[in-house]
């Protein structure tokens, strides 16, 4: 999970392509109009024999703000390779108070970062 989203914020489309499982890979795939990512948080994730699943939140810089797409992943193992097969999404605005941590994953607060 952590090399697709690495993936999406340095905009290599064809290396997303490459770990979507084929039998639900699209024909293209095209990153213009991509937000700007900033931080990706892993919330969970499970293993059952070749089947995985991942709930992260990727957190996005939104105009003057904040956006995160949440998503619960599906995978599948084949070959000793790990392939995304589809996910089920959610978006909203993050409005971090002062003294949060900054979503860009800066580890320091909102007020003395990206304020």
């Amino acid at each position: 999970m952590r090399s697709r989203y690495a993936a999406f914020v340095l905009n290599l489309p064809d290396y997303l392509l490459a770990t979507w499982h084929q039998s639900t890979r699209p024909q293209t795939l095209t990153l213009e109009g991509s937000p700007d990512w900033a931080s990706l948080q892993i919330l969970g994730s499970a293993q059952f024999g070749n089947t995985g699943t991942v709930h992260f939140r990727a957190n996005y810089r939104l105009g003057g703000g904040w956006g995160f797409l949440e998503e619960n992943s599906d995978f599948v193992q084949e070959d000793g390779r790990w392939y995304y097969l589809r996910g089920s999404t959610s978006e909203g605005q993050l409005k971090p108070g002062r003294n949060e941590p900054c979503p860009c994953g800066s580890g320091k607060k909102f007020k003395a970062c990206c304020r």
